[in-house]
């Protein structure tokens, strides 16, 4: 048998402006992945710092009825531990996580007025105040209040004989984290 001579062209692939080239060796391919997979690495490397801010509490419910005498609210205190009212059903067993925060609290007031004549909803604190639209004559309306942390009155604005209550608000807020069914 003869011997075999090595072809220095064979496995050579003709490129498109007519040269020979080498097929391309596993290390040669290795390279730039490597450098691929170091650049991927270091993009995915940021800043370890991301914030995951608690979700904001749902507004807390308070019921307001005006009468011919008196301004009546109850809750009269809220946010002075978690509400047991502010969890849907399925989630009553499951905690509320507190969230450290100086946010005012959402506060929803339900009104009715009990009397003959229209007024407004008056809340007043030291820091913040608000008033709502018409509250007709034996009607109801609904105001949301962001309300820091304090004592607010409540009173009916055109009805001066009617005594108003008192609503205290508490420093706690609470994570709607738990409560899967809210937006």
């Amino acid at each position: 048998m003869g011997s075999r001579r090595s072809n220095p062209r064979a496995g050579a692939r003709k490129s498109s402006i007519g040269e020979l080239t080498r097929p391309a060796s596993a290390s040669a391919l290795a390279v730039p992945a490597l450098l691929a997979v170091l650049a991927l690495l270091v993009a995915g490397c940021g800043v370890e710092d991301h914030a995951n801010e608690p979700r904001p509490q749902p507004p807390t419910r308070v019921s307001v009825s005006v009468s011919e005498d008196k301004v009546t609210v109850d809750p009269r205190r809220v946010a002075f531990g978690p509400e047991p009212t502010q969890q849907i059903p399925q989630n009553r067993d499951a905690g509320q996580p507190p969230v450290r925060s100086r946010e005012p609290l959402d506060v929803v007031l339900v009104a009715a007025n009990l009397t003959d004549t229209e007024s407004r909803l008056r809340v007043r604190g030291r820091r913040r105040s608000a008033t709502s639209p018409a509250l007709v004559a034996n009607g109801n309306i609904s105001m949301l209040a962001a309300l820091p942390t304090g004592i607010y009155e409540v009173s009916a604005a055109n009805l001066p004989d009617v005594e108003p209550a008192t609503l205290t608000v508490g420093p706690y807020r609470t994570s709607s984290e738990n409560d899967v069914l809210l937006p």
